[in-house]
């Protein structure tokens, strides 16, 4: 581990900082993956001593290390490396703060946990103020803009102080242990690998469910809406990651290529086609868990009772190249949906012809990746029944990988400690280049003018349920359906 990084975290009393940043640190630290040297710059605009910042810390330390185990000797150590700097962010003169605490021939990593909208200042700032080094990185959280001009806007105000290689873009999805497995289980196994095209699988399902709303987000939820909060990066991460092509290797351009170049082979839905092809859907009253939960319309902050923003999406998207013709690649996710679960599933093609007529339409067997609750990977494929009063008979079996129980760890790490690692090595394998953002949200874009043009209207869905029925026709009439376990 490098022993020459000092890492800075602008809007360290945000929520992200406060639920994921700093206890992944922790966990680094637990872990004896932070370098003995390494300091931690906490900044924020917030008046508070360095002192009260770390009992804090602290507290939301052992508060998130419940489940995972709270080492007081750890702490001592970890809370040594903290160190409380107010800054205004919209105040040159405050960054000087920064260049005083900053260390000569250390590589500074700055984490923007900030609105994007500040991105440009914040660097500007730190450049003008000398922070800003050949080696020094900086991390951008999601979202990059709110379409394909204004990320273009951010890239470039970012861009023009740092370079694209000391440029890291969060999706914090490529952190987590079951994608990153999503390239040993394609390209290191042959058994799946020859097999993963369009003479074997018949269709692909992502799906990303939350049953929480929107938490008090209202204003600047229905500014976005479920398409760009949650298909334009992590969904669409998803698909790359499962039908990109080979990489000649593991080096981070030529993963990052490969997933621009699958997003550029997306057929795009516009206005002829949007009405068959995507389903927009808003959550009304209902009930969740056994408990009831009011609709979106009558959330807390809520502005306009007469808002057509989308909580559900789903979608049937094409890929045009070879290994995926005529394969359809069904996308969903909503808010307030029945069950929290992100998964892919890959539905293998059905034997030609059947010499077991029960299973029949049923036999076609499931490769099942699951990111949450419980990351693994389930093989769903059909076995002799055990039975001697039936001659053959057959039952669907289930082949479980789960990533905790079937390794040594104790705990499946938090995607931000991987992500914290990669940046802390240099290594860009796991975030998302300028290529794949504009790529990505130029495809977005058409299907949001589409939906403006053609005036589409939101469909409602009870909170608790799995979306519209309209969702249910998408792929119902492609003869198809949702996977349930």
């Amino acid at each position: 581990m490098s022993s020459n990084i000092d890492l800075v975290i602008f809007g360290v009393r945000g929520d992200l900082a406060r639920r994921k940043l700093l206890p992944a640190l922790y966990q680094l630290d637990k872990s004896g993956l932070l370098s003995d040297s390494t300091r931690i710059a906490a900044v924020a605009r917030e008046k508070i001593d360095s002192v009260e910042f770390i009992r804090q810390t602290e507290e939301l330390i052992k508060e998130n290390a419940k489940e995972k185990g709270f080492d007081s000797k750890v702490w001592t150590r970890f809370s040594r490396r903290l160190h409380y700097i107010r800054i205004d962010f919209s105040q040159k003169k405050e960054f000087k703060a920064l260049q005083q605490w900053a260390i000569d021939k250390r590589t500074m990593i700055y984490y923007l946990a900030t609105p994007p909208s500040l991105y440009g200042s914040i660097c500007k700032h730190l450049h003008d103020a000398s922070c800003i080094k050949p080696t020094s990185r900086i991390v951008l959280e999601k979202p990059i803009g709110h379409d394909l001009q204004s990320s273009k806007g951010v890239n470039a105000a970012v861009g023009e102080y740092f370079e694209e290689r000391n440029i890291y873009r969060i999706d914090h999805y490529l952190g987590k242990e079951t994608v990153q497995n999503l390239l040993a289980l394609r390209f290191a196994n042959r058994i799946i690998n020859s097999q993963w095209d369009n003479s074997c699988i018949d269709h692909v399902e992502i799906t990303a469910a939350e049953t929480v709303g929107i938490e008090g987000r209202w204003s600047y939820y229905d500014k976005v809406g479920q398409l760009r909060d949650m298909v334009q990066n992590h969904l669409l991460q998803l698909l790359c990651m499962v039908a990109m092509e080979p990489p000649s290797s593991l080096q981070a351009n030529e993963i990052r290529g490969e997933k621009v170049k699958l997003l550029r082979a997306l057929r795009p839905i516009d206005s002829d086609t949007v009405e068959e092809n995507a389903v927009r859907g808003q959550y009304s009253a209902g009930w969740i868990a056994g408990s009831p939960v009011v609709g979106y319309l009558e959330e807390d902050g809520c502005e306009s009772d007469a808002s057509n923003n989308e909580t559900y999406v789903a979608l049937k998207v094409q890929v045009d190249n070879w290994r995926w013709a005529g394969v359809p690649f069904y996308l969903r996710t909503g808010k307030r949906m029945q069950e929290k679960v992100t998964q892919v599933v890959i539905a293998y093609k059905d034997n030609p012809h059947s010499l077991f007529p029960e299973t029949e339409g049923e036999a076609n067997n499931k490769l099942v990746i699951r990111l949450q609750p419980n990351e693994g990977i389930q093989l769903e494929m059909v076995s002799k029944k055990q039975s001697l009063k039936e001659r053959l008979a057959t039952e669907k079996r289930t082949l479980n990988l789960d990533f905790l129980d079937s390794s040594d760890e104790s705990r499946i790490a938090d995607a931000y400690e991987r992500l914290f690692l990669e940046v802390i090595k240099g290594d860009q394998w796991l975030f998302v280049s300028r290529d794949e953002i504009e790529a990505s949200w130029h495809w977005c874009d058409e299907l949001l003018a589409a939906w403006r043009d053609r005036k589409v209207p939101t469909k409602a869905y009870s909170a608790g349920s799995w979306g519209p029925s309209k969702a249910e026709v998408l792929i119902e009439s492609d003869n198809r359906s949702w996977y349930e376990e």
